[in-house]
């Protein structure tokens, strides 16, 4: 057994991306347009140092996944591209510039993150509300999905979120249960469905979502959509791994667009309002779509 799993792995390695897996190149006018507001005001996006295969489509759409608290994360996982190093000090002009830009691109829904700021004494959990009452008060029209950490701190950092009300509270359980240890670090995926359902019993909008090709068999994706579900998660997303470098999680597997369809068709048959299922689809991918349900 172990030498077939060892077979096809060397064959993932071994083949070019299958060609559903070709994304927009990026160009144009909007796409430039946000990329060089994003340089000019020194800000971070997921969608450059997650190297985003959806990032021609949506900034030629004028929206971007805005990433705070710097570019190197305390934590390394393995299948993430962002820097794994000793951050550097919060930036607490960073929320202003951040909803500045919001302004200057006219957004009417935006998603932000960050990186995992374990050595803060909060997580990064004050940074965090003082950048969505920021964002809100410059930009009272636009609508907020926030894809957060789990801060490593209960509830009362989740509190501070929670209490100035984004739209949408996120967080990624990134693959099932069995590859949890193997794939993530530091975080638990019992913990992250408490906080999913700490989030859903506020009364906001919760989601969260899961990697494909991993290893996961289907009926362990089907278990996670029920986990999920359990804890009032309404919003689904999953999407394919690929290996950002050699260090990382090799692909295990390219899944074909028929099965992502399978996940979306169950999914919604399951009870989720919204799921988000391709082979390019990112935790982010349609946001604006996923408020006020």
């Amino acid at each position: 057994m172990s030498e077939n799993l060892n077979t096809v792995e060397q064959s993932i390695k071994n083949q070019r991306l299958p060609h559903w897996m070709k994304a927009q190149m990026p160009s144009g006018t909007d796409y430039s347009r946000v990329k060089n507001l994003i340089l000019q005001q020194k800000l971070n996006t997921i969608c450059v140092s997650g190297n985003c295969p959806n990032k021609g489509e949506c900034w030629n759409t004028g929206t971007a996944t805005f990433m705070i608290l710097g570019e190197k994360c305390t934590r390394n996982c393995k299948f993430c591209q962002v820097y794994t190093q000793k951050p550097e000090p919060v930036d607490w002009d960073e929320p202003q510039r951040l909803a500045d830009t919001i302004k200057a691109l006219q957004l009417k829904h935006c998603v932000i993150t960050s990186v995992a700021r374990d050595e803060l004494h909060d997580g990064g959990a004050g940074f965090w509300a003082t950048t969505i009452k920021t964002v809100k008060e410059i930009n009272p029209n636009t609508t907020m999905e926030v894809l957060i950490p789990d801060f490593r701190r209960g509830t009362a950092a989740l509190d501070q979120i929670i209490n100035e009300k984004p739209e949408v509270i996120s967080h990624n359980l990134e693959t099932v249960k069995r590859l949890t240890h193997k794939v993530r670090s530091m975080a638990r995926y019992e913990h992250s469905l408490e906080l999913l359902q700490y989030v859903a019993k506020s009364g906001i909008v919760a989601k969260t979502g899961i990697m494909a090709g991993l290893g996961e068999t289907i009926e362990e994706v089907y278990e996670t959509m029920d986990d999920a579900l359990a804890v009032g998660v309404k919003v689904f997303t999953i999407g394919q791994y690929l290996q950002p470098t050699k260090d990382h999680l090799d692909v295990i597997e390219y899944v074909k667009p028929e099965q992502f369809e399978k996940y979306k068709e169950t999914g919604l048959k399951k009870g989720f309002k919204f799921v988000e299922s391709g082979p390019q689809v990112r935790s982010s991918y349609h946001a604006e779509r996923h408020v006020n349900i």
